[in-house]
């Protein structure tokens, strides 16, 4: 099955996303195209990574991700494909595909210059070509030559010690509901038993199993489908009536027994 993702920041009310599809399909029309989402934050490459990341791995192996994320900025960085748990990633060398997991890639490729072209639209002329042509059976190698290191970004990372770990809100959803990136392994891994997490001027001391284990209006916290805290207010948006926002630190305090 030619299986291609698509997950871009240009919104649905213009011409984009349908125009990058007809190229691809204009090359092979059994093309399987599923869009995550075009709804990303305008700009924003971390929302992306954080979106690819949390789904592809729900994917097929085998399947093609194009990621068009503010590509036209960096043509200096050029473009490249890369082979990471057996999916394959065709995007802006921009840092974005440094965000899909804590190791490298197995197979990075630069784009050669005989695949590029000027263009205003460069993920309909240059990217879209190649998903296609790599989903319908060509290898990544066919397009250029292997790349030593990716653009790398660093995302907000957490501190945990016995008495105490220290995380950020990394994403707000749609519903105000606030992902932060404090993991459950970790977590487990410390839990003595009793303990607090704290954040804004609110104090919660139990780990909820769901959103409505609580009473409507209430705070809730637990771990998601993604093992990562999440924090928010039944039937509330949880990021207006808390005050929290994008970077919020969380703080979860053990208590120790002396």
């Amino acid at each position: 099955m030619a299986l291609v993702t698509f997950i871009s920041d240009f919104g649905y009310s213009d011409y984009y996303v349908p125009a990058v599809k007809a190229k691809m399909l204009s090359i092979n029309p059994q093309l399987n195209i599923v869009d995550i989402s075009h709804s990303i934050n305008t700009y924003d490459i971390a929302h992306a990574g954080f979106i690819l990341r949390s789904v592809f791995r729900d994917f097929p192996k085998g399947t093609v991700h194009l990621v068009a994320m503010n590509g036209t900025s960096h043509m200096n960085d050029g473009y490249i494909g890369i082979k990471l748990e057996e999916h394959i990633f065709i995007g802006p060398n921009n840092g974005v595909l440094s965000l899909l997991a804590d190791h490298d890639p197995g197979i990075i490729v630069q784009f050669a210059d005989i695949h590029l072209k000027d263009s205003t639209f460069p993920t309909k002329d240059i990217l879209a070509p190649i998903a296609a042509k790599v989903a319908s059976g060509a290898a990544i190698h066919d397009f250029g030559g292997p790349l030593n290191q990716i653009k790398k970004m660093l995302p907000r990372q957490f501190k945990a010690s016995k008495k105490q770990i220290v995380g950020h809100v990394i994403r707000v959803d749609n519903y105000g509901n606030l992902i932060t990136n404090i993991r459950k392994d970790v977590f487990d891994q410390l839990n003595p038993g009793r303990f607090s997490i704290e954040f804004s001027r609110e104090k919660l001391l139990k780990i909820n199993k769901s959103y409505d284990n609580v009473e409507a209006g209430d705070c809730f916290a637990f771990f998601n489908s993604l093992e990562l805290l999440e924090i928010g207010i039944n039937h509330g948006h949880g990021s207006e009536l808390l005050g929290l926002r994008l970077d919020t630190p969380i703080y979860i305090n053990f208590e120790i027994e002396s």
